[in-house]
């Protein structure tokens, strides 16, 4: 069984989809994620077993390779595709309680920003290990996250931005975000970003890359 399991970690690190999917070429014609999740859930797996040692090994392994350049946003994406895939078919367990989720993270790209590449990368490596994502999309106010925070409580929350000039929107939202839930963690994140912005605006984490944060998130719930 740890070998079929093993084989969805796989399909997920190179992002095979499902059989018809030509990439990668090494894997052509083989099933992928879709087919080797729906085989274990047919064969008695549990599909929290399928996830925490199926997709989370692989989008784990995709992740630390992104984070050292040894793969790129194409390839991650279609990482992300594959598990989504997967996902598809484990859904229906998250619902009935079956799977526990670690906990929830709310993700935006702030007020003025519209870029969405990073944000979305971010969402499904977080969603990938195990965690419920509400993405709130991009061009995001301070009101809605902060109604997004009402609504689910105790989740954590991802500012993302691209652009310098939306960096002061970051700082903002922060402000309204604590003093509405003082005891909310609030991550930021996005190429302009760094620690000590984060340090300077009271945000409570900051990561150069997805894998950063998934790790950040798993340790404030272990």
């Amino acid at each position: 069984m740890s070998e079929l399991l093993s084989k969805i970690a796989e399909c997920i690190e190179f992002g095979k989809i499902n059989k018809a999917a030509p990439y990668p070429p090494n894997m052509k014609g083989q099933d992928g994620a879709d087919e080797l999740t729906r085989q274990a859930l047919d064969e008695g797996v549990s599909a929290q077993r399928i996830l925490t040692e199926g997709l989370m090994v692989g989008m784990e392994k995709v992740g630390i390779k992104f984070r050292e350049n040894k793969v790129f946003v194409p390839q991650v994406l279609m990482s992300a595709k594959a598990m989504s895939t997967a996902m598809i078919h484990l859904k229906p367990f998250f619902l009935s309680g079956e799977v526990k989720e670690k906990g929830t993270f709310i993700i935006g790209t702030v007020e003025g920003d519209l870029h969405d590449i990073g944000k979305n990368l971010v969402s499904m490596m977080v969603e990938g290990n195990g965690w419920k994502v509400v993405d709130l999309g991009t061009d995001v106010k301070a009101d809605q996250f902060v109604a997004a925070m009402k609504e689910h409580q105790n989740a954590f929350v991802g500012l993302s931005a691209l652009l310098t000039t939306t960096m002061v929107n970051m700082e903002k939202i922060t402000k309204a975000i604590k003093e509405a839930v003082p005891d909310a963690k609030v991550a930021v994140g996005g190429a302009p970003v760094t620690d000590d912005f984060r340090k300077r605006i009271g945000a409570d984490a900051y990561a150069p890359d997805p894998q950063g944060l998934v790790e950040y998130l798993n340790s404030q719930v272990a």
